[in-house]
């Protein structure tokens, strides 16, 4: 058995469409310890989602094409299986709670014959009154009433549904979570339930998981590491320590000094200059060299090199190839 509960190496993800090809994962390098968690971060566009649909064999085809690369979960290669063999890993080895539940919900389906139906997909032996009882615990382990068991979705608040989204998720004790950005749409005070919600089932059934979020609040309250993902490639890795207390990829500091600061409430929001890279494009150098105050010359010519600083941290940048390179520092 693998000590990796899922391990992603150069993987290449494109969307071939009638405007062009789509650049959505360019060579995603990662990997997840069993019982750990990733909190992988970056913009609207940066090629999260994408990853995270490639783990689950979900990707669109056509247009998605997995171009190349390897996807291993729990030791096993998921490029090579079949339908068949995909269909028997997904909710019993890897779930995804996926980030609107209203369109992850069956509107004509009472929420307790959803859960069930994933269970009893799973295990043909169970029957119908075993599979709802199962499925009257799992809502009462997410912290809904059993008798809602009966209940459509509409019927349900968003973080009600949310919760109901991880008890079907949760439902055949999966090793892995993949959880794209599970509060997005919620409030704050609901934002944090279904958090605490979600460490607490952790914990309980020792899963490892992948959260997809752009909020590094969310990241440094659930997660282990962090991968902070840019043009479809992780572009800083680390421990939460390494990434937050020791940043060292200029994206990541900016993505820092876009948050307010909480001792100086009127001081300016520093965004990053520019937009996001046009994912129909692939040039040559670093894709964050345009908006990047540190890039140079050679960083719009070449692929940045894998720069390593600890067992657990690395960057992809050029400039620490100079020995005296260091950001200007975060605010």
């Amino acid at each position: 058995m693998s000590e990796k509960i899922v391990e992603i190496k150069d993987l290449y993800v494109d969307y071939e469409t009638d405007d062009g090809i789509v650049h959505a994962v360019n060579g995603m390098n990662l990997s997840l310890e069993k019982g750990k968690s990733l909190g992988l971060v970056g913009e609207t566009g940066a090629g999260k989602t994408t990853t995270a649909l490639s783990i689950m064999r979900l990707i669109p085809d056509p247009p998605g094409v997995i171009k190349k690369g390897s996807i291993m979960v729990d030791g096993k290669d998921i490029l090579s299986m079949s339908i068949k063999e995909i269909r028997a890993l997904r909710g019993k080895y890897v779930s995804m709670i996926f980030q609107d539940p209203m369109t992850s919900l069956n509107p004509a389906i009472t929420v307790g014959e959803q859960i069930a139906e994933v269970l009893r997909e799973h295990d043909r032996k169970m029957s119908k009154s075993e599979s709802m009882k199962r499925a009257e615990e799992m809502l009462r382990t997410v912290g809904i009433a059993e008798d809602r068991i009966h209940d459509y979705a509409h019927q349900f608040s968003g973080g009600m549904r949310q919760r109901v989204v991880i008890a079907i998720a949760l439902a055949c004790n999966p090793q892995l979570l993949i959880a794209d950005e599970p509060t997005t749409a919620l409030d704050v005070t609901i934002q944090a339930q279904i958090l605490e919600t979600m460490k607490e089932l952790r914990k309980k059934f020792g899963t490892s998981l992948i959260m997809i979020t752009h909020d590094l609040g969310i990241v440094a309250e659930i997660c282990d590491e962090v991968s902070v993902v840019y043009g479809g490639r992780v572009v800083e890795h680390g421990t939460l320590e390494d990434v937050f207390n020791n940043t060292k990829h200029p994206y990541t500091e900016g993505l820092f000094n876009s948050l307010p600061n909480i001792n100086n409430r009127t001081a300016m929001l520093r965004p990053i200059p520019g937009l996001m890279l046009d994912p129909t494009e692939d040039p040559p150098g670093c894709p964050f060299a345009p908006r990047c105050a540190y890039a140079t010359s050679e960083c719009e010519k070449s692929k940045p090199p894998l720069i390593t600083f600890s067992d657990t941290h690395y960057v992809e940048c050029h400039r620490y190839k100079e020995p005296d390179f260091k950001l200007q520092g975060r605010d």
